[in-house]
């Protein structure tokens, strides 16, 4: 995990966002050591849509992090990964290009114990779709993962994304049933839960290669994100610390 080093936040300009099925190439900026301007946790949590390595590094959490800090919330991106623009004020996320959602379930406990997070933006599913991995059962696999992150965190304020669309017709059919399937998951979850409409905001003409988002795809869907994290106001405030009692 990233060693942190505290700054203030500062604003800047730009977005966007990248999905799923691993492409070829290197992330077009390197690694940098973590940042925080000691806000609320937020862990981005994902697959290539969260990492943004393409086509536009860091993805939705540039924008997302500048419409943060414009709006005058201080928050701390959290996760064992770290990359993006220098734009992006707070780099570190959990967004793994190409991994599933059992895959992010392997390691989900291990990620919130090192980084304790208070909010998590859950965006999964693609990879599942696009690589023909027990379709049938996705939805229940991203029911599974919900109930280890409400166990290990019941207190955080867990957000749950429906998936991009796509251009190809047989993948868009897939992507369509899983996001159908959300709403009835998260129904029986808890007031902790929340469902994001991501889909809703996007278009294939907002894909760069029929999967990916473009960066004003990127930049919608930071928007969304933005819009549902100020409907729960607890997901961006930092919890009260409790501190023991001097005798």
């Amino acid at each position: 995990m990233h060693r942190r080093m505290s700054r203030r936040v500062v604003i800047l300009g730009g977005a966007v966002v990248a999905a799923d099925v691993a492409l070829g190439g290197a992330p077009a900026f390197a690694d940098v050591p973590g940042e925080s301007n000691d806000g609320v946790r937020i862990m981005p949590l994902g697959d290539s849509i969260t990492d943004g390595f393409t086509p536009y590094p860091g993805g939705y959490r540039v924008s997302l992090w500048q419409r943060l800090a414009a709006g005058g919330h201080t928050v701390d991106f959290v996760g064992s990964k770290s990359n993006g623009p220098a734009e992006l004020g707070d780099h570190d996320h959990e967004g793994h290009s190409g991994w599933r959602i059992d895959q992010l379930d392997a390691n989900i406990n291990t990620w919130l114990e090192q980084s304790d997070p208070r909010t998590i933006l859950l965006l999964i599913g693609t990879n599942d779709l696009n690589q023909n991995y027990d379709i049938a059962n996705a939805p229940q696999r991203l029911s599974v993962l919900i109930d280890h992150i409400r166990a290990a965190k019941p207190r955080c304020e867990l957000f749950v994304a429906t998936i991009p669309p796509q251009s190809n017709s047989t993948l868009e059919g897939r992507v369509r049933n899983y996001n159908a399937a959300i709403p009835g998951i998260l129904a029986g979850k808890g007031s902790r839960v929340h469902l994001v409409k991501v889909y809703d905001a996007l278009t294939t003409a907002d894909l760069a290669d029929g999967i990916h988002p473009t960066q004003a795809g990127h930049g919608k869907m930071a928007a969304v994100w933005y819009g549902a994290l100020r409907s729960v106001p607890a997901s961006l405030t930092a919890p009260r610390r409790v501190t023991a009692p001097t005798r």
